[in-house]
């Protein structure tokens, strides 16, 4: 079994109480109040700030040029491509980047970004992808199913949002990076490979934290 198939197979529990969250089960069938959209965004745009700082650790940890360069472009890909979406959703929205910044990150929203920078400073590229999965497939997977539903993508609000993480380019991301945690564990011990489920369990479950942070708004 690979080292992904693994991995899923035990966050998948996790998983699925993301699909049953009613916040992203709000995103699908459109009924999600906007001000808690509203929140999740201001949150998330923070947070992608860490996350490519998390890939940026993986620039100094490989050895590997064109490793080097994976973990480049996907910092690129974040601050480029990714975040174009919030600033979308943002000027729909009326706010401006200043604003974002003048927002503090909620304790889940620290607690998770802190742990996966923790993760990728003591660890190893396999630790970082580790660290960096559980969200990119998290996403992919609601993105895939929330389009499944009628209508939803087509949502004169949250459609885009659907489309943008249901999307080729977003999924092409994501494949790769489960081809890549498999090519980094394909050596590792049994030791080694539990290192990187705790990781990646930890990390799915701050993704459920961060559904239920937006929520009930948290401060």
């Amino acid at each position: 079994m690979r080292t992904t198939q693994r991995l899923y197979e035990a966050a998948h529990p996790i998983w699925e109480q993301c699909h049953d969250h009613p916040f992203v089960r709000g995103v699908g069938d459109g009924s999600l109040d906007l001000e808690k959209f509203r929140w999740f965004l201001l949150q998330d745009y923070l947070y992608l700030f860490d996350y490519a700082r998390v890939f940026a650790y993986g620039v100094v940890k490989a050895r590997d040029p064109g490793l080097m360069r994976t973990f480049s472009a996907n910092v690129d890909a974040i601050l480029g491509g990714e975040m174009k979406v919030h600033r979308a959703y943002m000027a729909r929205l009326g706010i401006t980047e200043e604003q974002v910044f003048s927002v503090q990150p909620a304790l889940s929203n620290l607690s998770y970004t802190h742990y996966m920078l923790s993760c990728a400073a003591a660890g190893g590229p396999a630790e970082i992808i580790a660290a960096i999965l559980s969200c990119s497939w998290s996403y992919a997977e609601i993105g895939t199913r929330l389009a499944a539903i009628p209508g939803a993508a087509d949502h004169p609000f949250y459609g885009e949002w659907i489309r943008s993480y249901a999307g080729e380019d977003y999924q092409k991301t994501n494949d790769a990076l489960v081809e890549l945690m498999d090519t980094l564990a394909e050596s590792c011990t049994e030791a080694e490979y539990q290192r990187l489920e705790e990781i990646f369990i930890n990390c799915s479950r701050y993704e459920l934290g961060f559904w239920e942070m937006a929520w009930t708004l948290e401060r």
